[in-house]
């Protein structure tokens, strides 16, 4: 569990509240189910609009990345390319072959079945850096749906807005009537920009860092499989992959 997440989204929304309250304002007020469906559905109809189906299906799957974000162990995945280095030293590549087979990562399978095939050097490299730039590249496409939710959040806000004073001005004639009809309307525009600001875009860019957390796991993952390829020692492949472990400490969520 990302506590941090979890932190920000109460402080935001606990901010918002405490200063309306503190304004004479109730809590009670800020709710209007129209004005939600509105914002929501809108919202959601607009990007499905301009989402492929996979893509925004692969959104809805990482979005738990927010709240609960792949765990990324740095020293144990050089670890486990000097055991697979070691391995491959001792009983040949074709040792490593059962771990293709189980390993879970399917980067990862791919890479060391290509290894266990005597892909040369460089169509191996080739190869991994293709599916990676290609994996990224979907990662950051389903990121981006949230990017696109809150561009058109505030604008669906402004739409239900605008729908609601349209069925305040029935009112026109009663004005404590029409000043509670107005208030109402304008939820639906709070609705619109705090949904954009405090949980859509924030989660384009959580969702992006976690991309590219994985791109760099899944980099070092390579380079230890090219360099075994290559027929280095455990200890030099060690010490290549170090410079992952000391300039990009973010990788390990724990």
């Amino acid at each position: 569990m990302d506590k941090l997440s979890v932190l920000g989204l109460a402080v935001a929304l606990g901010a918002i509240a405490l200063g309306y309250s503190f304004e004479g304002g109730e809590i009670s007020a800020l709710f209007n189910g129209p004005a939600l469906v509105i914002v929501l559905g809108g919202t959601f109809g607009a990007v499905m609009l301009q989402t492929s189906g996979s893509t925004f299906k692969k959104a809805l799957k990482i979005s738990f990345w927010i709240f609960l974000p792949p765990n990324y162990d740095i020293d144990e995945a050089i670890e486990q390319v000097k055991r697979w280095s070691h391995k491959a030293r001792q009983e040949g590549y074709l040792s490593l072959e059962d771990e293709a087979i189980m390993n879970p990562d399917a980067y990862v399978s791919k890479g060391l079945s290509l290894l266990i095939d005597g892909t040369s050097e460089q169509k191996l490299r080739d190869t991994l850096e293709i599916d990676l730039l290609l994996e990224r590249e979907r990662l950051l496409e389903s990121a981006r749906v949230y990017e696109a939710m809150g561009g058109y959040s505030p604008t669906i806000g402004i739409l239900g807005a605008v729908l609601g004073l349209i069925q305040a001005m029935s009112f026109i004639t009663e004005p404590q009537k029409l000043g509670e009809g107005v208030a109402t309307a304008f939820i639906a525009t709070i609705y619109g920009v705090g949904l954009a600001n405090l949980l859509f875009l924030p989660m384009a860019n959580k969702l992006k860092q976690c991309v590219e957390q994985k791109m760099l796991y899944h980099e070092l993952l390579a380079e230890g499989i090219i360099a075994i390829s290559l027929g280095e020692s455990p200890s030099n492949i060690e010490l290549k992959l170090e410079a992952y472990r000391v300039e990009r400490p973010s990788l390990v969520n724990k």
